[in-house]
């Protein structure tokens, strides 16, 4: 790769009415572009990004409300704005939208009705949304049927026919590990006969298209032999099949290949890779004629940020007019509220399509009536509470108390006729003794009004006509459901020419019961919702009275106990989904989160984000979020791998400080327990110095779901304070000068591993191990150079089991015995505490550090203290005469993960 001679091959553009519009030739050569992103440090947040630039504004283009600017009224507060570098690799730009794809048309070679073998190899944002498309011969319409791959609920989906209708399907038995960097290769094999009777469907992953393959899971294997439909359908990458009910693959396709037969011949062999940059139709290895449709194209583009200009000011002097723009990340607007979101029921229950009725009854203290969030609701008719005044329900804002002489009364729209169904929330302290009306549900079907009425131990509903005839009655014997917030339900549905009732009880978080009848007649639908209580209802908690034209809805689920339990990922996720915030995920395994509360949408994010110990930063390819858990930065490869002589640019200067010393972590559950750790002994312990630093504490409160967590919590947080490494916080390369960290530069992302070999001899030997916590970047016509802000690695590889490296446990405390030269062979190791090193030679060989060399054991012999290590000296390059007593560990120290 030859980086352009004359100017950087920048583009600016800014999204007018819904096109990205190239304005590269009204950016100021004079001055810079400087970007930043991520965070500057381990233990801060993410700030939004910002990019700042100069616009040429002698024409008044860049003027918000100057009429005869060719951008008036298409410019204003947040204009979507982009910058790219045109370089490194071609890919095929998938921007995610119905239509976006690439395609050939059938021909007799793809009209493979046997063994088939698919692979396909892309750097996606969205391989964990439900039912993604990625590769197909598939259309909806009549016999174009034969097959597609994609993804669904996270996991390989290949989905056949055999007579251009119906379909087969097999999943992938395990879900991919999906890399931080995005990229994933992708194949899917189906022998139709598999010479048992049967057909047999194998997935697997690679890094590459190149390969090598590695099955994902068992085969899935299906009774019967099978063939392919021979439709006519063309053979489409991106928006595979084209249907409304999928999902179009978002980011980047490298390259596809379709083969007949299970490594078979390659009949369709498409490497975006080796395209040129703009061309919208080419011919592949095979002859196939590939042409592009929507949005894609085929780019090198590296976006190196995507956000919002919030303002246009013009300046001007005697020889210019000119606007400087600082553009920022979406993270600037969402901070820009601080409207606390409401309840998760209050949320949730108004998107259940079926809703008809809702009144949350969160009304404040003085309230008189329950407001509805529905429109064309009339207002829920109160007397006798006393509102606002319970707030145990998590998924509740506060609700109201039932008085001794309390009653409600609400109008409810009538619906289509037929079955409905009647909810609500409530936590009484006892059933009364005698019988009393808990629910009175009027309707306009064969029966006119249903009676919901308790006593202890007892529940009775009676359905009456118009007459106060009963014409249906529940008498259940029953658990009271008391002392513990509960959902009471009320279910009609038609039954053939019957309706069928049932009455339920949900404890919420727990089980419940169901007791029906049915009578003669009609459901009709619900015309009002009413109780009067009484006094042997007083001191009940009642709220969010919802009323549905269905007969069932799980809608309350969840929502009830404030999503308690799921995993800060899942939350990010679910949230940025209600929110309409694009949000990306990277990692697969997040810690469980307590209740939702009721926090501004940035807040409720950062909590997450700060209980899974991840990373929440703006994404660069568009205007979204990325979520990086934890777990993905464990032992991960390298993204970047630099050479000090070669690569860095620069002062690279370590610093040896106390800035992120913590070895008195105390940990507190939200409303819970709490859990204290620290570090009594050793150079970073918080005995006095010399022998320690000094106490250097630290405290949090997080909202984790169970008592047990804290202790893990506080010990991984001494674990990251007290890990003792030089730091060396900014690493700068200059991309102009070495184009050929071009394509690895630019997909470093946030908490991505960068490495430096060959550091100065002033400096320790090892491989300087580092994670980019966030970045700064100048691009100029002739100038690109990125400063990553860097955190050691070393934390970041933990214990696990069967590996040569990580897989190893340390002795409590080992030295040398007896002095060595430097070219000794032979080490007398000294246990000083802890059982003895291992003698086994399945073992062998494994690395220890003794006076900051690392040394090679290849053999140990001896069944007591001391034991004799046969060895390999400088390992890192360190050569030294060690003294007895010096100590000895492993090079890579095991570390228990979170």
């Amino acid at each position: 790769m030859v980086f352009p001679q004359t100017a950087l091959p920048l583009r600016v553009e800014l999204n007018l009415a819904g096109t990205w519009t190239d304005i590269t030739h009204d950016v100021y050569a004079r001055d810079q572009i400087r970007i930043t992103g991520g965070r500057a440090d381990e233990g801060t947040k993410v700030d939004a990004g910002r990019c700042s630039m100069t616009l040429n504004n002698r024409g008044g283009k860049y003027s918000p409300r100057n009429p005869i600017s060719p951008y008036y009224g298409l410019i204003g507060r947040n204009t979507p704005v982009r910058v790219s570098v045109l370089t490194g690799a071609n890919y095929l730009s998938l921007p995610g939208a119905v239509g976006d794809y690439a395609s050939t048309p059938d021909t007799t070679s793809l009209d493979i009705t046997g063994d088939l073998d698919v692979r396909f190899d892309g750097t996606l944002t969205n391989w964990d949304v439900d039912d993604v498309e990625l590769i197909g011969k598939f259309t909806f319409a009549a016999g174009g049927r034969s097959w597609y791959l994609g993804m669904r609920n996270g996991r390989p989906h290949f989905e056949w026919s055999v007579d251009g209708a119906n379909t087969l399907q097999a999943d992938a038995p395990t879900a991919p590990t999906i890399p931080p960097s995005g990229r994933l290769a992708l194949a899917v094999t189906l022998d139709v006969n598999n010479g048992a009777g049967g057909a047999t469907v194998q997935f697997y992953t690679a890094a590459t298209i190149a390969g090598p393959w590695s099955f994902l899971g068992a085969p899935v294997v299906f009774a019967g032999t099978t063939s392919i439909f021979n439709s006519n359908a063309p053979l489409r990458i991106g928006d595979a099949i084209g249907s409304l009910d999928f999902t179009t693959a978002a980011g980047a396709c490298h390259a596809a290949q379709v083969r007949s037969g299970i490594g078979g011949t390659l009949v369709a062999n498409v490497d975006f890779t080796a395209q040129t940059a703009g061309t919208t139709n080419f011919t592949d290895s095979t002859g196939k004629v590939w042409t592009l449709a929507g949005g894609t194209e085929i780019t090198n583009r590296r976006t190196r940020f995507s956000g919002e200009v919030s303002s246009w000011p013009t300046r001007w002097d005697a020889t210019d007019v000119y606007t400087p723009i600082e553009a920022a990340g979406i993270l600037r607007r969402y901070g820009q509220g601080s409207a606390p979101l409401a309840s998760t029921l209050r949320r949730r229950i108004p998107t259940d399509p079926a809703l008809v009725a809702y009144w949350p009854m969160e009304d404040g203290a003085s309230a008189t009536q329950a407001m509805s969030p529905i429109a064309g609701v009339q207002p829920l008719n109160a007397t006798g509470l006393q509102w606002a005044a319970d707030d145990t329900l998590p998924g509740s804002s506060p609700l109201p108390v039932v008085g001794s002489t309390a009653s409600i009364s609400g109008t409810v729209p009538l619906a289509t006729p037929g079955a409905w169904h009647v909810e609500m929330v409530y936590n009484l302290a006892a059933m009364p003794a005698s019988l009393t009306t808990l629910l009175d549900v009027s309707a306009t079907g064969a029966a006119r009004r249903y009676l919901v009425r308790v006593q202890t131990n007892n529940v009775q509903v009676s359905a009456l006509d118009a007459d106060g005839a009963q014409l249906g009655f529940i008498n259940a014997t029953a658990p009271d459901f008391t002392g513990l917030w509960s959902r009471l339900q009320l279910i009609v549905a038609t039954s053939g020419s019957n309706t069928q009732v049932n009455i339920g009880w949900v404890t919420i978080g727990g089980g419940g019961l169901t007791a029906g009848t049915n009578f003669a007649g009609s459901p009709g639908a619900v015309s009002r919702v009413s109780s009067p209580f009484g006094s042997g209802l007083a001191g009940m908690r009642i709220g969010h009275l919802s009323v549905f034209s269905v007969a069932d809805t799980s809608i309350y689920r969840q929502g009830d106990t404030a999503f308690t339990g799921e995993s800060a990922r899942a939350r990010l996720v679910r949230l940025a989904g209600e929110e309409g915030l694009p949000l990306s995920t990277i990692g697969a395994g997040s810690e469980l989160i307590g209740a939702q509360r009721s926090l501004p949408l940035l807040d409720l994010l950062r909590e997450a984000e700060d209980l899974d110990h991840g990373i929440l930063y703006e994404g660069r390819d568009r205007l979204g979020l990325v979520y990086r858990d934890r777990t993905s930065m464990y032992n991960q490869p390298t993204t970047l791998a630099l050479s000090y002589h070669t690569d860095v640019v620069g002062p690279l200067e370590p610093v040896d400080d106390d800035q992120h010393v913590r070895n008195d972590v105390s940990v507190a559950r939200l409303n819970g327990s709490s859990a204290r750790s620290t570090l009594d002994v050793g150079p970073l312990s918080t005995a006095a110095p010399p022998y320690g630093v000094g106490r250097y504490d630290d405290s949090s409160t997080l909202n984790l779901y169970s008592d047990s967590q804290p202790a893990q919590h506080a010990g991984w947080g001494l674990h990251m304070g007290t890990w003792d490494e030089t730091r060396y916080p900014v690493v700068r390369v200059n991309l102009a000068r070495s184009p050929g960290l071009i394509d690895a530069a630019t997909s470093v992302k946030v908490g991505d591993r960068v490495t430096i070999s060959s550091p100065p001899p002033w400096l320790p030997p090892d491989t300087i191990d580092l994670i980019a916590q966030g970045y700064a970047e100048t691009l100029s016509q002739f100038e690109w150079t990125v400063e990553f802000n860097c955190t050691p690695a070393g934390p970041w590889s933990v214990s696990y089991l069967d590996d040569a490296t990580f897989g190893r446990g340390d002795t409590a405390g080992s030295s040398l015995a007896a002095a060595a030269t430097s070219t000794a062979t032979t080490l007398s190791v000294a246990t000083t505490s802890g059982p003895l090193w291992t003698t086994a030679a399945g073992d062998m060989p494994f690395d220890v550090r003794v006076g900051g060399e690392v040394v090679r054991v290849t053999a140990v012999t001896g069944t007591s203290s001391p034991q004799t290590f046969t060895v390999t000296r400088s390992i890192n390059g360190v050569v030294k005469s060690q003294s007895a007593g010096a100590d000895v560990r492993l090079a890579t120290q095991p570390v228990i993960a979170l």
